[in-house]
Order: structure tokens, then C-alpha cells, then sequence
């Protein structure tokens, strides 16, 4: 409460979804609830399959109880094809994916006619 320490709790399955608001309820300090989308997609039967219907409806459950109880709902993979349709649909914690460059290498393959 005082910014000391940021508790992230992490959901990953339909066991912790459904136990999600009690645990909100009960549990004080919170700041932010983590989505496991990997994780929580594979027990949810499609894996990896972000955008299918059921495992989007199941992260945006979860988004309606954080805003429920005024706790941040986190998204761990956002990126430049995503970050508006995270923001739009209430997540207010994001991890940005890790960007990995290597300008010399472009700048040869230029020079040298291979791309």
C-alpha cells in the first residue's frame, strides 16, 4: 500500500480463474494480477491459441474481476501488433516483449546485396 513492494499475483489456470475473485476479496495488497495466457490457454484445451474464443473470453473474466476489485490486470506479452487491443480491453500492467537488434548485421547485409 505504501510502494514498497508490488504483490503480482499470476493466474494460469481455469482453477485460479474461478477462484480469482474470492482470492481478490480475501487476499489484501494485491497489485496486480499477471495473466498466464500460455499456460492458462493449454488448460483450457488450445494451446497457444491466444485469439480463439474461449481462452479470449477467459482472460477478459479475468480483466472484469481485477476492475472489479480495482486491481491492475497484467498482459505479459505485449508488442507493437498488440498494445492497442491491450489497452483497449483494460490491461493496465504490460510487459513489452523483448526487442532484439543488431544494426551492424543490417547494415552489412545491405552493403553486401542480401537484403
Amino acid at each position: 500500500p505504501k510502494g514498497e513492494i508490488l504483490v503480482v499475483a499470476m493466474i494460469e489456470d481455469v482453477k485460479g480463474l474461478s477462484n480469482l475473485d474470492d482470492i481478490l476479496t480475501r487476499v489484501p495488497g494485491i497489485g496486480v494480477v499477471l495473466i498466464g495466457e500460455g499456460d492458462l490457454s493449454q488448460n483450457l484445451g488450445h494451446p497457444r491459441e491466444y485469439d480463439h474464443p474461449i481462452v479470449r473470453e477467459a482472460m477478459a473474466e479475468i480483466v472484469a474481476i481485477c476492475k472489479k476489485h480495482g486491481v491492475a490486470a497484467g498482459q505479459p506479452h505485449v508488442g507493437p501488433g498488440n498494445i492497442d487491443r491491450v489497452m483497449d480491453e483494460g490491461y493496465r500492467f504490460m510487459l513489452a516483449k523483448p526487442t532484439v537488434t543488431y544494426p551492424a548485421l543490417q547494415r552489412g547485409l545491405e552493403r553486401s546485396g542480401r537484403i
